[in-house]
């Protein structure tokens, strides 16, 4: 491997091209890339069905399966692009007013995307879930980029430590109401009794129902996993020589993973209540993740076939939002129900895979136009 420094390979937007195309990998499962794959495990046999099914469905609580690391991977790509984003803001002369003012704007139109997500606009406020997904990215953004804002790397690597930290300490030593210390139960949690007296909104039984997996005190350690991915941010743009980035990476990620397995035996990997194991584990995929992308397309630079998942990455938002008022199984259906009915026993593989090539389709046309939901 080439020890010298080699510059970036950029996307249409000017990030960091593995970025965007991880973010796509991540975005692939929760669009549909999941189905499809059922259903060819299903029709073919391989990989084995059970199997697929299994890593492709959350753990209902403890433990850790690969469609576990879907949201942290998210959470964690967002806090690495923090770094070269407040930097490029920097050598465009932006001042510390006009930085907040952005960090401000980006995490209120972020939950707002939230709540429209959630069905705001239907003014059913007795069933309204005002925690989400996108809620839990804003705030996990907003936190992290102003620690990033006002700290240097050493002061933010001790503020995600404090907040893993603290959080172990929250749950493990704070009993809730009639309850007590150190309950991980999905009944007895502190967390869930926070959600259930505190957090508005309707807390909703898919979502574990004693209380919810983006809710209050689960935040603290999301922050925490932002933070993570920001540290990688800067360790990627210090202009280290290829080898020296990709070492760390890998070394990092081996750590995480090994310190959060060990901590797990006492503050078990839970993804429902994020806790400080779960955020080490799924950190330390993400960092190896990270590592390969980096290592493929910006250091040996075989970009050609990431380019599939470069699309989804750019417009990530949008294909997370925009499925809930654009029917794209019913557009696939239009385009190619007559194959997908002569399919015989192909048909949920065809179906799957059509409505996969619509949803890259329209993403498709707003990369070659340039439209990119910005917020």
């Amino acid at each position: 491997m080439d020890p010298t420094p080699r510059p970036a390979t950029r996307s249409a937007r000017g990030r960091l091209e593995s970025i965007d195309a991880l973010r796509g990998f991540d975005m692939f499962w929760i669009v549909g890339g999941d189905v499809a794959l059922k259903a060819w495990a299903h029709w073919a046999g391989w990989p084995p069905p059970d199997l697929v099914e299994e890593q492709l469905e959350h753990v209902p609580w403890e433990g850790f399966r690969f469609y576990d690391l879907i949201f942290p991977l998210f959470l964690f790509l967002v806090g690495v692009v923090i770094p070269f984003s407040q930097a490029a803001q920097r050598a465009r002369g932006g001042s510390p007013a006009q930085m907040h003012l952005r960090i401000l704007r980006r995490t209120v139109l972020l939950f707002a995307l939230g709540l429209l997500a959630n069905n705001i606009l239907q003014f059913d406020w007795g069933n309204l879930r005002v925690a989400g997904v996108l809620q839990r990215i804003a705030i996990g953004y907003g936190c992290a980029a102003l620690i990033v804002l006002h700290t240097g790397v050493r002061g933010q690597a001790v503020v995600a430590a404090a907040l893993l930290l603290g959080y172990w300490a929250l749950l493990a030593l704070v009993p809730g109401p009639g309850g007590v210390a150190g309950d991980y139960s999905m009944e007895g949690n502190l967390a869930g009794y926070v959600d259930r007296h505190y957090l508005p909104g309707k807390i909703l039984k898919p979502y574990y129902g004693y209380g919810d997996n983006e809710g209050i005190l689960s935040t603290i350690p999301a922050v925490a996993t932002a933070l993570l991915g920001a540290l990688a941010g800067h360790w990627l743009r210090a202009g280290r020589p290829a080898g020296v980035r990709l070492s760390g990476l890998v070394l990092a990620g081996v750590a995480c993973l090994a310190v959060g397995t060990a901590w797990g035996t006492v503050f078990p990997v839970i993804k429902n209540l994020w806790t400080s194991s779960f955020v080490l584990v799924a950190g330390g995929w993400s960092l190896l993740l990270l590592a390969l992308f980096h290592a493929v397309i910006d250091v040996l630079g075989f970009r050609s076939w990431a380019f599939f998942f470069t699309v989804i990455g750019a417009n990530a938002i949008t294909i997370y939002v925009v499925p809930r008022f654009l029917d794209f199984p019913k557009v696939a259906k239009f385009f190619f129900g007559g194959v997908i009915r002569h399919s015989g026993s192909f048909e949920p593989v065809a179906l799957a895979l059509a409505i996969l090539l619509v949803e890259w389709l329209f993403l498709l046309f707003l990369y070659r136009k340039g439209w990119f939901l910005r917020v």
